[in-house]
């Protein structure tokens, strides 16, 4: 019996060593997956249509912006847990449509402002501009509007760094209101009848009084003045309203101008109307002038009776042999 104690001793030895192994052997892997995690997503690199702020994100890092990394990079070390925002680096645009699905909201999207006399215009147009980027204004950039979240019209709140979800919903809570508030500005400037000269058929005003219910000219030429006054106020507006000139190339191209669904049913009675009135007069039109050919050719015949003899025969149906107008004896006509 006292020869199995040592084999017991060393039994219990060897077992114990097992289980501090295998604990040392876990507590390797668990401190070691997530070190390797890291270091696996610690490289990064951007395409040739976005620009990425990074900023630390490791357990002992503070969250400030580490570096910027240019458009189309090869493989870039960004730190251990680092977090990477992607934003577009190439010209992007904003649109502004009565074509549903074609806009930057989903469904029919008009800008409606009033014109100088109170109709309220439908207005359709694309803003062009680009993301500045340059380094600094990107950081400033990211700290200021990447670091929250906006509401998008689908009811879902995204950072703007979040693909096309995030960034149509930081245009349409930021940008959307100064690009609405330009035109608004703009347009009060006009009557309707200088931007839609149909306008001028159903309103009864002072100035379709002076134009003497004659659609006005020049509708095109003051359109242009708009998207002129627009491209100047709103690079500043914009400035101003961001707080930087975190957007470049700014250009709003306005595409088209429109009534309200009751101006226009208006105006398409009032041309529906407009055409029958001109039917009418085409139609009276061609009666005087068949009137007048008449009068010529009575007057034709009674300068010259045989002429209008003549013109009797001619127009006798064919096949008539005895033509004796109060003759009662009748006349024989030769037949062919």
């Amino acid at each position: 019996m006292p020869s199995r104690t040592p084999s017991a001793s060393g039994g219990t030895s060897r077992r114990s060593f097992r289980g501090i192994a295998i604990l040392v052997i876990l507590a390797l892997i668990v401190a070691g997956a997530p070190t390797l995690l890291g270091a696996f997503s610690g490289f990064e690199r951007t395409s040739g249509g976005e620009v990425a702020v990074v900023r630390d994100g490791g357990p002992l890092d503070d969250n400030k912006v580490r570096q910027v990394i240019d458009s189309g990079s090869g493989v870039t070390w960004i730190g251990w847990w680092s977090q990477i925002h992607r934003y577009p680096a190439q010209q992007r645009f904003y649109t502004i449509t009565s074509d549903a699905g074609h806009g930057e909201r989903s469904g029919v999207d008009v800008v409606n402002v009033p014109s100088g006399d109170g109709v309220n215009m439908g207005i359709e147009g694309t803003l062009y501009f680009g993301l500045n980027l340059d380094h600094q204004t990107l950081k400033s950039f990211d700290d200021k509007f990447g670091t929250r979240k906006f509401r998008s019209t689908n009811g879902g709140t995204y950072y703007p760094w979040e693909g096309d979800e995030g960034w149509s919903a930081f245009l349409d809570q930021i940008v959307r209101p100064v690009i609405d508030n330009d035109l608004r500005t703009q347009i009060n400037n006009f009557r309707c009848a200088q931007l839609v000269s149909s306008c001028a058929l159903v309103q009864n005003n002072s100035a379709g009084q002076q134009t003497g219910g004659v659609p006005q000219q020049g509708n095109n030429a003051n359109i242009a003045k708009i998207q002129g006054a627009v491209n100047t106020s709103l690079a500043e507006d914009l400035k101003s309203t961001l707080g930087a000139d975190y957007l470049t190339g700014i250009h709003f191209n306005l595409s088209r101008v429109t009534l309200p669904s009751e101006v226009q049913e208006a105006v398409n009675q009032a041309q529906a109307a407009f055409a029958k009135v001109t039917e009418a007069q085409a139609k009276v039109a061609q009666a005087r002038a068949e009137a007048d050919a008449n009068k010529a050719r009575q007057d034709g015949y009674t300068k010259c009776p045989t002429c209008a003899e003549i013109e009797k025969l001619k127009a006798l149906p064919q096949g008539i042999t005895v033509y004796a107008p109060g003759n009662t004896g009748g006349v024989a006509l030769p037949t062919k």
